[in-house]
């Protein structure tokens, strides 16, 4: 395991900031919470398994934003769609993803999905700034060799990636080199530059699917 050390302000910081931030995002998830119940009936939340501090599984919580049978709808696009299946082995992810619900498509266009995380803060397995939260099969294909410098901090609700490069970012290896870079460059006043660079990302909408 890698000796990066977290710093020692870093906890101090993010409990601080994640109560401030669920007590200003509360008018705006509980309405979100409402038209999502509302829409199909379905569960609010969406919690996928992800790797934390030390490569420790934890459940990552989100506002959901797929449809309740998501995971069957990805499983026959990947085996009908050779390009859908290109694009989702290269970045995990899929720019017209048919498995997303109308509401789900503006909530990740301002990142208002990921608001829940703030509770993942509280309970001390994710920072409020950090590598993006991964599952173990991109960390095992993507980060290789790197892997134990990103398990050497906690994933963070944004992030370097977010803001410099986020989903326009198609080459995962630069994704991987943005959350190295980070851990090697974390500082006070990176995190509240990060901050301040997430809040614009997120009002204008900048690359995200």
């Amino acid at each position: 395991m890698n000796t990066i050390k977290i710093p020692w302000w870093k906890r101090p910081f993010d409990v601080i900031f994640a109560i401030f931030a669920i007590i200003v995002t509360l008018p705006v998830m509980i309405p979100i919470a409402l038209i999502i119940k509302l829409t199909d009936r379905g569960n609010i939340f969406f919690k996928h398994e992800r790797v934390g501090y030390k490569g420790k599984p934890f459940k990552v919580l989100k506002f959901r934003t797929m449809y309740p049978d998501a995971e069957k709808r990805l499983k026959k696009i990947l085996e009908k769609d050779p390009k859908a299946k290109e694009e989702w082995e290269k970045t995990f992810k899929l720019k017209n993803d048919p498995r997303v619900t109308p509401i789900g498509k503006f909530l990740r266009k301002y990142s208002l999905d990921e608001l829940p995380q703030f509770f993942n803060v509280l309970k001390g397995d994710m920072s409020i700034v950090g590598p993006r939260p991964v599952v173990r099969e991109e960390l095992q294909r993507y980060y290789k060799d790197k892997a134990d410098i990103y398990k050497s901090v906690k994933p963070g609700v944004t992030g370097y990636w977010q803001v410099e490069g986020r989903s326009d970012v198609e080459d995962y290896a630069k994704r991987v080199n943005m959350d190295v870079w980070y851990v090697y460059n974390q500082s006070f006043w990176l995190d509240l530059k990060i901050i301040f660079k997430t809040i614009w990302v997120m009002l204008t909408g900048k690359g995200a699917y």
